[in-house]
């Protein structure tokens, strides 16, 4: 599989996290990260550290998405924490539920 585009969305997390994606992503906003050519090695690694650390400190969301076309809607969503909004598969069509 070919590189992909790649967005981080970080929430209430310590900066440990902002320095590591600072490293291997541009910060477009606070908190918000993304990488046109991102590989699927380094997006896997990228999110094992930051799970890693997430499950240590327990603070905040994240929430990374990257096309995928066998995923629903061609979007892969991963998160850890609590998010605001739910993502439901309707038919194949991402929306959004809210709490």
């Amino acid at each position: 599989m070919t590189a992909q585009t790649t967005m981080i969305v970080t929430r209430d997390v310590e900066a440990r996290y902002r320095g590591f994606l600072t490293s291997v992503m541009l910060e477009i906003a606070p908190g918000v990260y993304v990488s046109p050519r991102m590989s699927a090695a380094v997006r896997k690694r990228v999110w094992e550290v930051m799970a890693e650390w997430w499950h240590a400190l327990g603070r905040g969301a994240i929430v990374m998405v990257w096309r995928e076309l066998e995923a629903p809607g061609e979007l892969r969503i991963e998160a850890l924490g609590e998010a605001p909004k739910e993502i439901v598969n309707a038919d194949g069509v991402l929306l959004v539920k809210r709490k």
